[in-house]
């Protein structure tokens, strides 16, 4: 009896199950909110420079002035004006100096936003690419994490690589809203970025590998609704909390109460066997048919493969990433598959962290998004049984002639 023939025999999305996946979906709403909070703690309020302000009787920002018509991202503007005010004044190496900067310092526009990481640190103008690269090192983050917690899970099971990343996203989520500067603050969204690909990968793995068949698509699909709801729920929180240390704060502890996972997390009896822990994992199985109302009354029911199967479990342990590209036919269809994925989250992530360029509320904005999540992912239930080929095709076309419309809008609408 292999693995699979066991799951129907004790339920394949019984009770066990369902538990099961509420504990790996929790986390997902989190994961949400550390994918996309930087739309808001790293966003880019109106900002002028303090030496191009129009002055009133107190020397500051006449009364009434509007942010909205600052020069904002116009650093051109900003440069000339200090030129214009300094060409007389200072020696042409000070002169020099400062053309590239606002040597006064830039005051940001507090309607939005009380702070952000661009309002604290002045990463505008000359400086308005850190944010970018910042943003670049935290999704490098994911890939490392990806590589390396994936390989670590084979060797040390989902459930413990899923607690451990649960542990360090806490405790370096909550790191980042104590940040001193700016690249101790890349440098923990870095490890936090790490820690999202050890918990949703493993997540995803430790759910469907004890589902039975039947239902493994459906399940798949539960812990995406999760992600959706994190990304609405986002924006109500970022709605109600305007500064960026208190809302990165704000996402991050409440991570710490996944410790109690460690005492209802289930271990992968799959990987238990594929690792030889026979013993533990027969006790798991006879554990999950028991909260499924299905025990196994037969003590001697065989759990494990049979010898010739269990020669190609041994096997496939020894493969290796290098193994997607070693034939031709698996070369090309890895090729594929990497193409799709890169498209698929460039234009995703492209889309979902650029929000505040679309020109509407922002915190509206996000809302749509996230509500848009969810009959995608329905749709995906009644599609992939059908034809994963031709349902891929066809949201591929769909969401590539929708991006090329877009080039038609007239600017400013």
């Amino acid at each position: 009896m292999n693995f699979d023939e066991v799951l129907d025999r004790i339920g394949g999305f019984g009770r066990f199950q369902k538990t099961l996946y509420v504990w790996i979906s929790l986390p997902q709403i989190f994961l949400a909110f550390h994918m996309l909070v930087s739309v808001f703690t790293g966003a880019v309020p109106p900002h002028l420079c303090r030496s191009t302000w129009p002055l009133g009787d107190g020397g500051g920002p006449r009364l009434g002035f509007n942010f909205s018509i600052a020069p904002g991202e116009s650093c051109t503007s900003v440069q000339d004006g200090l030129l214009s005010q300094l060409n007389h004044s200072l020696p042409i190496t000070e002169h020099s100096s400062i053309s590239n900067g606002c040597m006064a310092g830039w005051e940001f526009s507090k309607e939005v936003f009380l702070s952000t990481v661009v309002t604290e640190w002045d990463l505008v103008c000359e400086n308005a690419n850190l944010n970018n690269i910042g943003s670049s090192i935290y999704m490098f983050g994911l890939l490392v994490g990806a590589v390396l917690f994936g390989t670590l899970s084979d060797k040390y099971g989902r459930r413990m690589i899923i607690l451990i990343g649960l542990a360090v996203q806490a405790i370096f989520g909550v790191g980042v809203a104590f940040a001193p500067n700016f690249y101790i603050y890349v440098l923990l969204r870095f490890v936090v970025g790490m820690t999202i690909s050890a918990v949703i990968m493993n997540a995803f793995v430790l759910g469907t590998e004890w589902t039975g068949p039947k239902k493994r698509m459906l399940a798949g699909v539960i812990t995406d609704y999760f992600f959706g709801f994190g990304y609405i729920l986002l924006a109500g929180v970022a709605y109600l909390i305007r500064d960026w240390r208190k809302l990165q704060l704000a996402i991050s502890a409440p991570g710490f109460l996944f410790l109690f996972y460690i005492w209802v997390l289930p271990k992968s009896a799959r990987w238990l066997m594929a690792s030889n822990k026979h013993e533990e994992a027969q006790d798991l199985i006879r554990k999950a048919a028991l909260i499924n109302g299905k025990p196994l009354v037969d003590d001697d029911i065989e759990l494990c493969q049979s010898p010739k199967n269990s020669e190609k479990v041994q096997d496939l342990r020894k493969y290796t990433v290098i193994d997607l590209v070693r034939t031709p036919r698996m070369r090309k269809q890895s090729l594929i598959l990497f193409y799709l994925w890169f498209v698929n989250v460039l234009v995703y992530y492209g889309l979902s962290l650029n929000i505040s360029d679309f020109g509407m509320n922002i915190y509206l904005t996000q809302i749509i998004f996230g509500l848009v999540e969810m009959p995608a992912r329905t749709i995906t239930l009644f599609t992939l049984n059908r034809s994963r080929r031709m349902s891929q095709l066809a949201f591929l076309a769909v969401g590539g002639l929708a991006c090329l419309l877009t080039i038609f809008i007239p600017d400013g609408r």
